[in-house]
């Protein structure tokens, strides 16, 4: 069995510094070339690198196992030439040599990159990253640093947020308080977080798109979903409205039920706006109305009534809601709060049954609509 112990040089330092041609086999050819890139530059790495590969090979032939010890180097204008000459290097050696195994030896994080090329070529059998002692914990964060920056991704996502919040606080500790810039600064940056974290910068961009293909294909749900946004905007205008007129004195959460309950209607009428919309196209296309859009209007309505039940019980309890007569008789608020649960769990079971009746695909056919065109693709 044939080991190749390959020590790689991404960043071509070992050609550039030298100028010897690559690859370099070979135990006297090795450590000919280790003691040429310490005279050219005794602080480099890659010296200790190329001593550990030769270390390596030594133990590997002290247990009376063949072994080839190589270095390997990128060269080219980029990143991608670089591999790429390392990929023909490394076919070279295996040509030459005919190794079953081969072990890498390397000096940075950049250089582990090489790994899945040797991978795809030769099965690798171990990896050995050499890191200067003195230096182990400074290299470490000097390539952990770099790795950073060069994520256009990670620079976008943490660098953009930071940088505006660092411009933004001189001018608001000028305006407010240090409580309110501070305040106000965190929550900055806790929604470009959210943002980000949430994926709506993707949603946000793909809207224009979608819209566009919304008004060229004549789709009516266009139109519901406009009007659903305005009903969404009239139901949070009334519940502040109605959650304003409390006294100051009551406590935090009757304000939020008073908006759920004066809110509700107006938001469970815009979902069912938006969701016959929905079902108008369904019905367009001629191909059966889908399950999940059939029992999306009926899940809408019980939510709408579940959640004013529950509000419209709280405000009964502190007074704030007249109790409910029906017929000259009062309905206590426990009562009423069941109602509005069952009348809730009634439209809901209506609509899985009549989805169930009517609709004409699986659940899980909606969610991966094109699931079926890539398996036959």
């Amino acid at each position: 069995m044939t080991t190749l112990v390959c020590c790689v040089d991404r960043s071509n330092d070992i050609a550039r510094n030298t100028g010897v041609r690559m690859p370099v086999s070979g135990w006297e050819a090795v450590r000919s070339l280790v003691t040429e890139i310490g005279l050219v530059d005794p602080e480099d790495s890659t010296v200790n690198c190329l001593l550990e590969g030769l270390r390596i090979a030594r133990d590997l032939r002290d247990e009376q196992e063949d072994s080839v010890v190589a270095v390997v180097s990128g060269g080219g204008d980029s990143m991608v030439n670089a591999d790429r000459s390392i990929a023909a290097q490394l076919e070279e050696l295996i040509e030459r040599y005919d190794p079953d195994a081969a072990i890498v030896v390397v000096d940075s994080a950049q250089d582990e990159r090489i790994i899945p090329i040797v991978e795809s070529r030769i099965p690798v059998d171990g990896v050995s990253r050499v890191v200067v002692r003195q230096s182990r914990d400074i290299e470490s964060t000097y390539y952990l640093l770099k790795q950073f920056l060069a994520d256009e991704e990670l620079r976008s996502t943490v660098l953009v947020p930071l940088g505006i919040a660092l411009l933004l606080l001189p001018v608001l500790l000028l305006q407010f308080s240090p409580a309110v810039a501070l305040a106000g600064l965190a929550g900055l940056l806790g929604a470009a977080l959210l943002y980000k974290g949430m994926a709506i910068d993707e949603h946000v961009s793909h809207a224009p798109d979608r819209a566009r293909e919304a008004l060229y294909a004549g789709q009516v749900s266009i139109v519901t979903y406009v009007v659903a946004a305005g009903l969404a905007l009239v139901g949070a205008f009334f519940g502040a409205l109605s959650a304003s007129e409390l006294s100051g004195e009551a406590r935090t959460i009757v304000p939020v039920m008073q908006f759920a309950y004066s809110s509700v209607p107006w938001l469970a009428t815009a979902a069912l706006t938006a969701s016959t919309g929905r079902l108008l196209d369904e019905a367009i296309r001629e191909e059966g109305i889908r399950t999940p859009y059939l029992n999306l209007p009926f899940v809408v309505v019980a939510i709408g009534l579940v959640v004013r039940g529950f509000a419209g019980y709280f405000l009964e309890q502190e007074a704030i809601l007249a109790s409910f007569e029906l017929l000259g008789v009062t309905i206590p608020a426990l009562q009423r709060l069941a109602a509005f649960i069952i009348a809730g769990l009634i439209v809901s079971l209506l609509g899985v049954k009549i989805a169930a009746d009517v609709g004409s695909d699986a659940f899980d056919e909606v969610l991966e609509p094109d699931g079926e065109e890539r398996d036959s693709g």
